[in-house]
């Protein structure tokens, strides 16, 4: 079955981009209707980051989410299959480009907007140095092995597996090859802090301040939206005065660039995700 889906979402990839988007909002509506317990999880999260969101709001931002997620997953059928005369066309990058010029130690901010991987896809391809990421092995050895050959597929991109240990990512780091984190998620409470999210406090991983420092790198960000005609994957400016020398600070900073990046069109971000699992008081999860 896996082999077949994964097949599918292949040949969908040769359709036109009108009808692979058709088909994204359709898979979507059905996720909505079918998966009750991840609309939950959803609407629980923007029902907490958005309070002042009507109940119209909610409902049609939590719909939203899932076409704008399943939209996602079914255009990695042409972001890693089609020619690269297609994803070229399609990908387009604005913003600061030009933080990506030059050989300087560079950590780009990659939060988990559905267009993630478009991001990846559009600067492997398109610019000239190579790119680091660290990437968590999935459950599904098919599925796995799928994404890793996508993210793969042009050579100026290099996914370190967690499991090998973080000593080569910071040497590449260093050695000039710009590294991709993405700590924005409800990750082991142990590792974390807890900062303000959109007002709620939120487990947050502070690896983006201490990679810089330890790094002696400069901080970027980069985020995908979804686009008619693609995807538009911004480069942002040079984060000012960051890393600082309080790394629970910079992760509140970190959190509040994010919610100025969601704010544009928050149904791209990834609120599947559980975000406020842990409590900071051990109470119960919201979900």
């Amino acid at each position: 079955m896996t082999h077949f889906s994964l097949r599918l979402v292949q040949w969908v990839g040769r359709l036109p981009l009108p009808w692979v988007r058709a088909l994204g909002a359709a898979l979507g509506w059905a996720l909505y209707l079918l998966i009750g317990s991840r609309r939950r999880v959803v609407h629980t999260n923007l029902r907490l980051c958005f309070p002042h969101w009507s109940a119209r709001q909610l409902q049609r931002q939590t719909r939203q989410t899932f076409v704008y997620f399943a939209q996602a997953w079914l255009d990695r059928g042409w972001l890693w299959y089609a020619p690269p005369e297609v994803t070229l066309a399609r990908l387009r990058l604005v913003g600061a480009v030009d933080e990506l010029d030059g050989q300087a130690a560079t950590l780009i901010f990659v939060p988990h907007f559905v267009g993630m991987d478009a991001g990846w896809t559009a600067m492997t391809q398109q610019l000239s140095r190579q790119f680091t990421t660290v990437y968590a092995a999935q459950t599904n050895r098919v599925v796995d092995a799928w994404i890793l050959k996508g993210r793969k597929r042009f050579p100026n991109g290099r996914p370190f597996d967690r499991r090998e240990g973080f000593k080569p990512v910071l040497q590449a780091l260093r050695a000039g090859e710009p590294l991709c984190l993405l700590p924005d998620m409800n990750y082991d409470p142990k590792d974390s802090v807890f900062v303000p999210f959109y007002g709620v406090s939120a487990a947050t991983i502070p690896s983006l301040s201490r990679v810089a420092k330890m790094g002696r790198a400069k901080v970027i960000a980069m985020i995908s939206r979804i686009t008619p005609q693609g995807y538009e994957v911004e480069i942002t400016r040079r984060w000012p005065n960051f890393p600082s020398d309080n790394w629970v600070a910079d992760t509140a900073t970190m959190n509040l660039c994010l919610q100025a990046y969601i704010d544009r069109d928050p149904a791209q971000y990834y609120w599947v995700h559980k975000r406020f699992k842990d409590r900071p008081d051990g109470g119960p999860s919201p979900y």
